[in-house]
């Protein structure tokens, strides 16, 4: 089993699948719920640059580098944003899990703590990862909390890490995930979903 592998993980609310061209009408719905591109301090891309993105996470994923998700809401068979595990490092058996956007209608709901349940189970339990990053602006609040509600460990803050595409600083904070970490929060996010342990 490789990091870079494509594998569909799948939970009771949703499904992440291999991110496909076929998804692409429901993404761009997803994106015109809450305009989610005019946000300053996030790269999602608008709906007319949807297809270049998509190339470009294909793309990464042939070069080894991401396995691209498209997130499957179950109850409407609907593809409601991507999500990805990037920065792949096998070696040291470390990922990071980022570049990541829901529709509006789906934030802060169950889904997004099952899709990272889904993700962490695969890198700790399959992958036999040491640590996974998360990496956020430092701007994005809503995005640090619900890192922060995993009980992800902010690592600290890469100062000028990034041109945004406003030609802003990003200022980005990491923060991480442990394996001697993965049994507490597997229990916390078990808890949350209201799944048996």
């Amino acid at each position: 089993m490789g990091f870079a592998d494509a594998v569909s993980l799948h939970g009771r609310e949703v499904s992440l699948v291999p991110l496909a061209s076929a998804h692409r009408s429901d993404l761009i719905e997803a994106l015109n719920d809450g305009e989610l591109w005019t946000l300053w301090y996030t790269s999602i891309p608008a709906p007319d640059q949807l297809d270049a993105e998509i190339s470009r996470r294909l793309a990464l994923h042939q070069h080894g580098a991401m396995v691209p998700f498209s997130v499957i809401e179950k109850s409407s068979n609907q593809a409601v944003g991507m999500t990805t595990f990037l920065n792949l490092d096998a070696a040291n058996r470390r990922l990071e899990i980022g570049a990541t956007w829901y529709r509006k209608r789906v934030q802060r709901t169950a889904l997004n703590s099952e899709c990272k349940y889904l993700l962490l189970s695969y890198a700790f339990e399959q992958l036999k990862c040491i640590a996974v990053e998360f990496r956020t602006h430092f701007f994005n609040h809503q995005s640090r909390a619900g890192i922060e509600r995993l009980g992800a460990k902010l690592d600290g803050v890469l100062r000028q890490h990034q041109l945004a595409r406003d030609g802003t600083l990003r200022d980005t904070c990491v923060y991480s995930i442990l394996d001697r970490e993965w049994p507490t929060v597997k229990a916390h996010l078990t808890y949350q979903l209201g799944k048996p342990r």
